[in-house]
């Protein structure tokens, strides 16, 4: 049976379920979530996610939401991702939960703020506050990386699935590789992986659709 990820292709969070997907070699198809004309709010939506968010999984009878939960569900099927000891997969837990919370969600609201929300209604003082608190965050992890390939262990984790789901995205959001060399070098190691994709590859919905 064909898992079926409700996604749209600007969402970072949703990137992050796909990439573990595509990844990891199970059969998937992305299903266009319409989150800017408000899907993701409709009842219909609401049946299936409570919370009114992208990304969902949908694997016969099982739905998942959250792409954290998603990515372990990945690993519970295939092995993969999760890290090869006990103690790689606490490791594992512990980057992809400091992703969520100092990484992503920082991330995340910056970027909407920035390129998807009306002019007119952005806050100069807002953006600048989240950018100096991703700016701490880069900061941590490119010092993690420091003479490493991959955040935990020899080999690519749903830590690295996580904590890249923004950062290959164009728009601007306080974010640029170069200045981050141990980033810039970390991202080409998941570009360099067999079947990846951009996100903008990986799943329907691009900003230039509602040009």
């Amino acid at each position: 049976m064909t898992i079926r990820l409700y996604c749209f292709g600007e969402s970072g969070n949703a990137y992050k379920a796909a990439l573990a997907l595509e990844l990891s070699g199970l059969a998937w198809e992305p299903v266009f979530v319409d989150f800017f004309g408000g899907e993701a709010r409709s009842p219909e939506f609401r049946a299936r996610n409570v919370m009114g968010e992208v990304p969902v999984l949908v694997d016969g009878d099982t739905t998942l939401t959250q792409s954290g939960v998603m990515q372990m569900y990945v690993t519970e099927k295939t092995g993969k991702f999760g890290g090869k000891t006990p103690e790689e997969g606490r490791e594992v837990l512990r980057w992809m939960f400091w992703d969520n919370h100092k990484l992503s969600s920082q991330a995340g609201v910056a970027r909407f703020l920035m390129n998807f929300l009306p002019e007119e209604k952005r806050s100069a003082e807002v953006i600048a506050y989240i950018q100096g608190r991703l700016k701490g965050a880069y900061a941590t992890l490119d010092a993690h990386l420091a003479g490493r390939d991959w955040i935990v262990g020899d080999a690519p984790t749903n830590a690295d699935l996580s904590c890249c789901g923004y950062l290959f995205y164009p728009e601007p959001f306080g974010f640029e590789r170069g200045d981050w060399a141990n980033i810039d070098r970390w991202l080409g190691n998941i570009e360099g992986l067999p079947g990846w994709k951009h996100p903008y590859e990986l799943m329907p919905g691009n900003p230039s659709d509602r040009q």
